[in-house]
């Protein structure tokens, strides 16, 4: 893929995709989802506007949703079936290939951080668990309790799953707080997840995903968000993806690397590249759930097969677009 001589920034960012319906969100939600996703845009916008590199602006933007209660990642995230907050993330940049991630993290304030961390600190791409909490202390990044986490509407789910599943309640984290804000969250099901993909005006492409993974997760589950392929990809040659949906179905058909492989070797463009991916290949193995994705020339895509996903596009003379529903552009 030849690139523009002087390309134009463009970002696009999503806060998960799954059961969001009209009607489903109070105005008072809507607005308050719309806000978020306007912000965390804007702010990775801003890296770009200032000549900042693609994944600077992915790892602010998904900073600032990470912190969110409304999203299912870092605080707001789902629950195990321990009760606990079992936190995934990668990033990826375009124009080395380079990648980093980390699994199962439940100390480190931002798992974005951890992951981009992972690329200028490690010779490796993923570290899970205790191990990566360790790594991301060694580099300096912020450590919080894990009542830092918690919001109530996220236990109030893990309590609903956990009686269907027929498992007992374990006892509620210490040093939890009280958020009016983590109130308004809504839960998309299974789904939940946070991500970004960013275009600089060097030509460079990156992405970058997180999550905190299913409600009632067992046996340390990880699903495709800090798998680089399925939730994440990134190459100059191609596109940026980042994915939300059920993790499983991602990871066996590897959604995000395809994507760029349909746009790179089969002449596809990068809208009609995610919806073959989406809405042939996911539905057609009974997988739900979204994709976001930028390419080199600025053209910004995002495709899913769910009644909404959380999301929000802008580039270098186009406006802020934020949309929730199916119906909407």
């Amino acid at each position: 893929m030849s690139l523009p001589p002087n390309p134009r920034w463009a970002l696009v960012c999503h806060g998960g995709a799954g059961t969001i319906p009209r009607g489903r969100l109070t105005p008072e939600q809507e607005a308050a989802y719309r806000a978020a996703l306007g912000d965390a845009a804007n702010a990775g916008a801003e890296v770009l506007r200032e000549g900042g590199a693609a994944m600077d602006a992915v790892e602010a933007t998904v900073r600032l949703l990470e912190d969110d209660p409304l999203f299912n990642a870092g605080r707001g995230a789902a629950f195990t079936a321990e009760g606990r907050n079992e936190l995934d993330a990668s990033i990826m940049d375009g124009a080395t290939l380079a990648a980093g991630a980390v699994a199962g993290v439940s100390t480190t304030r931002h798992p974005i951080s951890a992951a981009r961390a992972v690329i200028d600190g490690s010779d490796h791409v993923l570290l899970g668990g205790e191990g990566a909490d360790a790594f991301a202390r060694a580099q300096g990044l912020e450590q919080v309790a894990p009542g830092h986490f918690f919001t109530e509407a996220r236990w109030a789910s893990l309590e609903r799953a956990l009686g269907k599943l027929g498992l007992p309640i374990p006892p509620r984290p210490h040093g939890v707080g009280v958020d009016a804000r983590a109130a308004l969250a809504h839960d998309e099901g299974k789904r939940g997840t946070v991500g970004c993909v960013a275009l600089d005006r060097r030509g460079n492409v990156a992405a970058g995903t997180s999550t905190g993974g299913t409600t009632a997760k067992r046996w340390g589950r990880v699903g495709d968000s800090p798998l680089i392929g399925a939730g994440t990809y990134a190459a100059n040659t191609a596109a940026a993806v980042s994915c939300t949906g059920a993790g499983e179905y991602f990871i066996r058909l590897g959604v995000a690397q395809r994507i760029c492989a349909l746009v790179e070797h089969a002449g596809l463009s990068l809208q009609q590249a995610a919806d073959r991916v989406v809405h042939e290949d996911l539905s057609g193995l009974g997988g739900e759930g979204g994709v976001i994705a930028v390419d080199p020339h600025g053209r910004m895509a995002w495709s899913f097969n769910t009644d909404g996903m959380y999301r929000a596009r802008i580039a270098e003379r186009e406006p802020l677009t934020v949309s929730i529903y199916k119906d909407e552009a």
